[in-house]
């Protein structure tokens, strides 16, 4: 009998958030219904840290038993950072008033950067609700320096390994863009406290920013003057880049160790993870590293993290048919990667579906990738599952949604449409601002290729979360002949009303890739769902959590009230403890198993 929705969403998950030089791993678990914190031991032993309301990260806090933990409230991203002590016995896990407040203070964002000896790293937008700063704190006095104050909404943080620069990544003037910056934290009185390593107006993505150990240089995945991503070294003085690794064919992401001397570098192989360590100096092919399956090692799950002494590193893996385990790979030996979790054993052998690769054609010639999970039984119906972002990538990784619908006899679709990462910056710019549509436009490519398949193209539907909601709302309301049905998860239902009502801090971020509202608003009316809602014909189900700090609730009310003005229905659900999708796991059991009994009614 085939696998059901309500085991899928029980399937317990692991990642993993830190290594020390003893082996022990500060993972995540979400067997309780969240990610919460458990520490995992070399010799097989687990021991639960945390038991918040809401879901947790962490890192180690070097040279120390203790932990900087990251938690927040119903999902509304406000970050609030505590200490944990972990050589003190404890008889259950901690809840919030076990922790040592460190930085709280629930009317702003508190995001940890990076962790030193005694110290931690943090951005927080305190000062005028918008711009991050980044601060310097003691975690032991309390002593606080706030190293950067020059406006933006600081992404990544690295520290140089005597804490005399940090190195700063920002989004930069174009869409998908970063800038780098060196922050010099102990500047003499004539000296120079903030160098501009990379232009503003640069389109490059600068990421996995980290330092030598002698301060002579900083290693980042780059694409600048590159289609690719690939891993170059950049002299702190000058910006110049020295090209490590590269790639014609694939972007690469590059994590140096601490010593300098390794850097593990994945391929990202049309959304598989091919892992290899190189000579972080040379750049230089060491070994190749197997995985357990074709699956995934990055973002959207946590980085790999090396441990201080750079002998281990952690991973987080998932594939199709893999949850999510914790994985530790010894540098120094030829072995493969340890599991240290098994999430696929609560599968007890049952099979799920894993999917074949195909490049869609569309009417300009463009080719759109695309994975397809076949069901052992299929009923001729189809999903196509569209990702958020919209600079994110479908990857080969477990999705208890694909694998239910599967179950079910739904072919599932996940394309990567123009917009999307992976595949070079031609491809993830080729939806910037008023070329929008364009993107929308190859739903209606993948609509055209679905008999090839063997697939009724009049029992077909759309499911979407986040910017994949707008894909969702746009399909319905720009192509309404094509698509059967739609779940829209969080989705942009206005342009112009999202960008008016989103967080303030996350305005201008969103304008570089959608277009502005003082230069654009005709368009982005014109493209928004919303304007066409009339021309909606096709059955809706729509989740959205009550503390959104992205895509605000009323996104949602107001595209419920639109659609069912106008006869069609629209199942519209609510969750007051969630924010930018569904983090519980008794949500995600109350809300997808009716998206999917509202899907079967209507394609079989």
């Amino acid at each position: 009998m085939a696998v059901d929705m309500v085991r899928l969403l029980e399937l317990a998950s692991w990642r993993a958030f830190d290594v020390d030089e003893a082996g022990r791993v500060l993972a995540g678990s979400d067997e309780s219904g969240s990610t919460q914190l458990v520490e995992l031991s070399p010799n097989g032993g687990a021991t639960a840290l945390t038991a918040l309301s809401g879901a947790v990260t962490g890192r180690y806090l070097p040279g120390e038993r203790a932990a900087i933990i990251q938690h927040d409230t119903g999902g509304n991203e406000r970050g609030q950072l505590s200490l944990m002590r972990l050589d003190r016995r404890r008889t259950r896990p901690a809840e919030l008033d076990d922790l040592q407040p460190l930085v709280r203070d629930p009317r702003y964002v508190h995001r940890l950067l990076d962790v030193l000896p005694g110290r931690l790293v943090y951005a927080t937008n305190r000062r005028n609700g918008v711009d991050f700063d980044v601060v310097i704190r003691s975690a032991l006095t309390g002593e606080e320096i706030v190293v950067y104050d020059g406006g933006g909404m600081v992404q990544e943080a690295a520290a140089s390994p005597d804490s005399h620069y940090l190195a700063l990544t920002l989004p930069g003037e174009q869409p998908m863009s970063d800038q780098v910056l060196l922050v010099d934290t102990m500047p003499t009185t004539d000296g120079e406290r903030l160098r501009v390593l990379t232009g503003p107006g640069e389109h490059t993505r600068n990421t996995h920013v980290r330092w030598l150990p002698d301060d002579s240089g900083l290693v980042v995945s780059s694409n600048a003057d590159r289609d690719r991503v690939g891993v170059a070294r950049i002299d702190p003085r000058t910006g110049d880049r020295t090209w490590l690794v590269t790639s014609e064919e694939h972007d690469l992401l590059g994590w140096l160790a601490p010593d300098g001397n390794s850097l593990l570098v994945q391929t990202n192989d049309d959304g598989a993870g091919r892992l290899a360590l190189h000579d972080a100096r040379t750049g230089r092919l060491r070994r190749e590293v197997p995985l357990p399956a074709d699956g995934w090692c990055a973002f959207p799950l946590p980085s790999p993290v090396w441990s201080p002494d750079s002998r281990l590193v952690a991973l987080s893996f998932s594939a199709p048919d893999v949850p999510g385990d914790v994985l530790v790979l010894d540098a120094e030996q030829e072995d493969p990667p340890l599991a240290m979790t098994d999430s696929a054993a609560a599968l007890a052998g049952e099979r799920l579906v894993t999917p074949s690769v195909h490049r869609v054609p569309a009417p300009d010639d463009e080719q759109v990738p695309c994975f397809a999970y076949r069901p052992a039984d299929p009923t001729g119906s189809s999903v196509l599952i569209i990702h958020g972002g919209p600079e994110g990538q479908s990857v080969r990784t477990f999705n208890p949604i694909v694998q239910a619908l599967a179950a079910q006899g739904h072919t599932v679709l996940v394309p990567n449409v123009r917009g999307s990462t992976g595949y070079g910056k031609r491809w993830y710019s080729a939806d910037d601002g008023r070329k929008r549509l364009d993107s929308v436009r190859d739903l209606a490519a993948l609509h055209d290729w679905l008999p090839s398949l063997g697939l009724d193209p009049a029992r077909s539907a759309l499911w979407g979360g986040s910017y994949g909601g707008y894909m969702v709302l746009a399909g319905l309301a720009f192509q309404p002949e094509r698509w059967a049905a739609g779940v829209d998860i969080v989705g942009i239902s206005s342009l112009v009303t999202f960008l008016e009502n989103t967080s303030p801090y996350r305005r201008a971020h969103r304008e570089r890739e959608y277009g502005s509202l003082a230069a654009d608003a005709e368009f982005l009316r014109e493209a928004s769902p919303l304007t066409h809602v009339d021309a909606i014909s096709a059955p809706l189900f729509v989740i959205h959590g009550a503390n959104d700090p992205r895509v605000p609730l009323s996104e949602a009310e107001q595209l419920a009230t639109a659609v069912r003005r106008g006869g069609v229905e629209c199942e519209l659900l609510v969750f007051d403890d969630e924010g930018h999708g569904l983090a519980k796991r008794a949500n995600r059991l109350d809300a997808y198993p009716r998206a999917l009994a509202f899907l079967t009614r209507h394609l079989i």
